[in-house]
C-alpha cells in the first residue's frame, strides 16, 4: 500500500533563522506577479471572529515551477500580553504539494505573517512611493510597526527622518529610541498625528483600530499611504473620503472589497470597485500604470493574502531541506 512521506515540522525559531525580510520581500513580489499572470489560486479568507478575539483561515496556490498549496490558521487575541504573557498572535501554516497533494510542511505562521506583510508594504511602496521620498510615519508601534520600517529602508534610500505615532506616547517614545539605535534613522516620537503625515512622503498604518483616524486634511499631495491594519471586516483605519481621494491599488481587490480600508469607502458609496487603479502584481507586471503625477496620493490596501504566505512558507521550507532543519513527522505511520 502506497505510503504519504512524513512531512517537516519547523517551529517558531526555526522559521526564523531560516527567513529573512530580503527573502519574504524577492518571494512576495514573484507571488503578486505570478497572480497577474494567472498562476495563482486565491480564493479569499474565512473569519471566525468573536468574543474580542479573530480566528482567520486563508488559503491558496502558486502554480508556477514549483506548484504548492498552503493554508494559513491564526489567531489574533490583542490582549494576550497584558493577560497571559503570549503572542498576540499564533497560529500554524499548512504546505502542499499542488502536484499531488502530499503535506510537505507544518510550521509556525507568527513570523511568516509578520515578515510577509512589512514584505508586501516594501514592494508596494518600490513601485508607487516617489522614489526620493525622505521622510515616513508609521502609525503603529508594534512589532508589525517595526517591520514595517525595515522594510521602507530597504526600497527607499533617500529615507532619513521617521515620525512614530501611537496613542500611547510613551510607547512611541521607546520605538524611536530602538529603531534610531537599528537603523541610524532620525525616528522621533509624534506627538501630533496630522503634522506628522502632513510632513510626511509615505504614511504607513498598521494598528487594530476599528475607527478611522487618518483623514484627508492629515495628507500632503504626493503621499504614498500603505492601509496595512484593517484585515476584518470591523477593523477600520482610512477615512472612506481619503481612500476615495486617493488613486487605490489593492494587494487582492476582492478580498480588499470585503475587509479592508477600500469596503468602507465602497460601503460609504464615495467610491465603486471600477475606480480601483489595480491590484499589486498589476502594478508590478505593468498591466496596470504606477505613479502618473508627483503630487498624486497613492494608497495601498493591505489585507494580507495568502499568495504571500504560501510564497513564504516555500521559501521556508526549501531552506530548511537545504540545511537539514525541522523534525520529519510520519502523520500517517
Amino acid at each position: 500500500m502506497p505510503t504519504t512521506p512524513p512531512a517537516l515540522l519547523l517551529d517558531r525559531a526555526t522559521v526564523a533563522a531560516l527567513l529573512t525580510l530580503d527573502d519574504c520581500i524577492v518571494a512576495v513580489e514573484a507571488a503578486f506577479a505570478a497572480h497577474a499572470r494567472g498562476e495563482t489560486i486565491s480564493p479569499g479568507l474565512l473569519h471566525a471572529d468573536g468574543l474580542g478575539r479573530e480566528f482567520h483561515l486563508k488559503a491558496g496556490g502558486l502554480l508556477g515551477a514549483r506548484p504548492v498549496y498552503a493554508c494559513k490558521l491564526n489567531g489574533g487575541f490583542f490582549q494576550n500580553c497584558a493577560r497571559h504573557d503570549l503572542p498576540h498572535i499564533q497560529g500554524l501554516i499548512l504546505l502542499y504539494d499542488a502536484t499531488n497533494g502530499v503535506p510537505l510542511a507544518v510550521m509556525e505562521s507568527g513570523t511568516v505573517t509578520i515578515l510577509r506583510t512589512g514584505a508586501a508594504t516594501a514592494v508596494a511602496a518600490k513601485y508607487l512611493a516617489r522614489p526620493e521620498s525622505a521622510t515616513a510615519t508609521i502609525c503603529g508601534v508594534g512589532t508589525q510597526g517595526a517591520v514595517q520600517l525595515r522594510a521602507l529602508t530597504r526600497v527607499l534610500p533617500a529615507l532619513k527622518t521617521v515620525h512614530a505615532w501611537s496613542r500611547d506616547p510613551a510607547r512611541a517614545a521607546v520605538f524611536a529610541e530602538k529603531m534610531s539605535a537599528e537603523l541610524s534613522l532620525d525616528v522621533r516620537p509624534a506627538p501630533d498625528l496630522g503634522a506628522a503625515t502632513r510632513a510626511s512622503d509615505v504614511v504607513v498604518t498598521c494598528t487594530p483600530a476599528k475607527k478611522a483616524f487618518l483623514n484627508q486634511e492629515h495628507i500632503s499631495p504626493g503621499t504614498f499611504i500603505a492601509a496595512v491594519g484593517a484585515d476584518s471586516p470591523d477593523k477600520h483605519e482610512i477615512a472612506p473620503a481619503l481612500v476615495a481621494a486617493s488613486s487605490v491599488v489593492c494587494d487582492l481587490l476582492n478580498q480588499c472589497a470585503r475587509v479592508g480600508d477600500l469596503h468602507h469607502a465602497l460601503a460609504a458609496g464615495l467610491m465603486t470597485a471600477a475606480e480601483v487603479r489595480g491590484e499589486l502584481g498589476a502594478i508590478i507586471n505593468g498591466t496596470a500604470p504606477r505613479r502618473t503625477r508627483a503630487d498624486e496620493i497613492i494608497l495601498f490596501d493591505s489585507t494580507g493574502t495568502a499568495l504571500q504566505d504560501a510564497a513564504a512558507a516555500l521559501a521556508v521550507y526549501e531552506r530548511a531541506l537545504a540545511a537539514g532543519r525541522g523534525t520529519r513527522f510520519p502523520f500517517w505511520g
